[in-house]
């Protein structure tokens, strides 16, 4: 008999498919549901993710963080007073315009390209500063605010020969090394040499100026919060938009973390003179710049020109302009570290910014951990290699050794983070995350 004869409906066969939910198993987030992108939770899983990203070559600061440690252990060991308090507030102060100047390298770096002529344009800048702020009787803000301006000049010079004329950086920076130094030389005149008033403000934000033990630690409190309020607003944005999240208890332990070291260093500090002024804008310049890199359009932006020129270019990026400003912004910052290092000396003279100056801020920057093959590198790489440089500058010269040694020293140690560099580079192209 023929079941529709029956009067009866024939039996349905297809089902719908089980969702994870009615199988009573949580749905994983969008970026983890990818076989290839699973990654397990908790902090044996960010453990196990970290050692992962070592084992494929992306090795951060690791190295750079180990060889100061090395730096500091050797030099403690040598020298019973370079971890004392008074050193370390001088190796600070020391480090600071260095600092600044390898800022602008790290971003030139990202593309990249390269300025060699950024020792010139800060010691020129300093000059500007002199004779304005000295002889010409200047207002101090307007010196400075030109002695700044011509840093920004400069650097979009450099960015329309590059962009219009297509003439390499290199050339372009290594003519301006040489004809800034002529500049500097030019401005400061036959005298050669000028002295700041010990009196002004500059001088005294330089040299005199310390915070107090309670405002460190209120900016320490300030820093952790800061940074566990933008975690949090991180996890939870990640998580309304369905993707995974770092576990509280990760974001706990670095907070803790942070503030132990933070603590520790200013405890040391205030043993002495405390938190120079000077170091904390550095350090605010280094915070700014890594928000500005990881957290803007620009940022993304000069990432991407210094991975792939031509895959940017399709994206619809302005490739131009990201080349004229971030030469404007190594210029700058050039410029900026040139009027601190005259404002530390309480003085400017024919040799302000040349000697090592550019050695040692090219050096900071890739011995920090910035890649010479560009797109990558961290704002915090100019802070670790301007320590890295001037430990080493200041150690030797506890140990009352000649400067021949340091140069060799430093030569040692750059060539090992370009090694490390160029092995890490291999590494992660071998794993596919070039």
């Amino acid at each position: 008999m023929s079941l529709h004869g029956s009067g009866t409906r024939p039996q349905d066969t297809t089902s719908t498919p089980a969702t994870p939910e009615a199988n009573g198993i949580e749905q994983l987030p969008a970026d983890l549901q990818d076989e290839r992108l699973i990654a397990t939770s908790g902090i044996s899983g960010a453990v196990s993710a970290f050692t992962a990203r070592l084992r494929s070559g992306d090795l951060g600061s690791v190295p750079v963080v180990i060889g100061l440690v090395i730096i500091w252990a050797v030099f403690q060991i040598a020298n019973g007073s370079f971890l004392s308090s008074r050193n370390l507030v001088n190796l600070t102060l020391q480090t600071t315009s260095v600092g600044v100047i390898a800022l602008g390298i790290v971003l030139v770096l990202l593309l990249g390209e390269i300025d060699l002529s950024v020792g010139s344009v800060s010691g020129l800048s300093g000059a500007v500063l002199g004779v304005t702020f000295v002889n010409k009787g200047w207002p101090l803000v307007l010196s400075l605010v030109v002695g700044v301006a011509l840093g920004l000049v400069i650097g979009l010079f450099y960015g329309a020969l590059y962009t219009r004329f297509g003439v390499p950086s290199f050339v372009i920076t290594l003519a301006g090394l040489l004809g800034f130094l002529g500049l500097q030389l030019l401005v400061l005149g036959k005298e050669g040499s000028l002295n700041l008033p010990y009196d002004s403000a500059l001088v005294g934000f330089a040299t005199r100026s310390f915070l107090s033990p309670a405002i460190a630690y209120a900016l320490i409190a300030v820093v952790v919060a800061a940074y566990v309020l933008t975690r949090l607003r991180t996890r939870g944005a990640r998580a309304a938009a369905g993707l995974s999240t770092a576990p509280t208890s990760m974001i706990v332990i670095k907070a803790a973390a942070m503030a132990v070291v933070l603590l520790v260093a200013v405890l040391i500090l205030n043993g002495d003179r405390g938190v120079s002024s000077m170091f904390l804008l550095f350090l605010a310049l280094v915070v700014a710049t890594d928000l500005a890199v990881r957290r803007t359009r620009w940022g993304r932006s000069v990432v991407a020109v210094g991975g792939n020129v031509e895959a940017a270019r399709r994206a619809g990026i302005n490739v131009r302009m990201i080349y004229l400003s971030v030469f404007a912004a190594c210029s700058t910052f050039a410029a900026i570290g040139g009027l601190l290092a005259a404002a530390r000396l309480v003085a400017v003279n024919q040799s302000s910014g040349g000697g090592d100056t550019n050695l040692n801020a090219i050096a900071a920057a890739v011995i920090g951990g910035t890649s010479l093959f560009g797109g990558r590198g961290s704002a915090y790489s100019a802070l670790l290699g301007a320590l890295v440089i001037m430990s080493i500058s200041n150690g030797l010269a506890l140990l009352s050794l000649d400067s021949s040694v340091r140069y060799m020293v430093t030569a040692g140690v750059l060539l090992i983070a370009v090694t490390i560099d160029s092995l890490s580079r291999r590494s992660r192209q071998a794993h596919g995350r070039a």
